[in-house]
């Protein structure tokens, strides 16, 4: 059975920084296509970043040049998120098997993240 579990959220204020991980499990093939979206209040869910297995990744403008995606070979996903602004408060949900651009059938239960002005 696929699993996508997101780890990391919590609440900071803007500026902060946090790290999401998700763990992967139920045989997910190494080289598929992982990523990151949100549910922002109010909003429906969104593109936020995305990779592939060999490294290659996408992002949102509105992260771009701060948020960093990455993985690793198990695979393992991870958002590094750098100076957070009240605008990213949103859910933040791990998903596979989608492309660069847009989404895939397996998704997480999502972590929170707050970020206060």
């Amino acid at each position: 059975q696929v699993q996508l579990v997101e780890s990391g959220g919590d609440s900071v204020q803007a500026g902060g920084s946090l790290r999401l991980s998700c763990a992967l499990s139920g045989g997910i093939t190494k080289v598929i296509v992982l990523g990151w979206y949100r549910e922002r209040p109010g909003q429906q869910r969104e593109f936020v970043a995305s990779i592939t297995h060999d490294g290659t990744p996408n992002y949102d403008m509105t992260v771009e040049g701060r948020f960093t995606i990455s993985r690793t070979e198990e695979p393992r996903l991870y958002l590094q998120m750098n100076n957070l602004r009240p605008e990213d408060t949103a859910v933040y949900y791990c998903n596979a098997g989608g492309t660069l651009t847009s989404s895939g059938r397996y998704w997480g239960q999502g972590t929170q993240v707050t970020v206060s002005a």
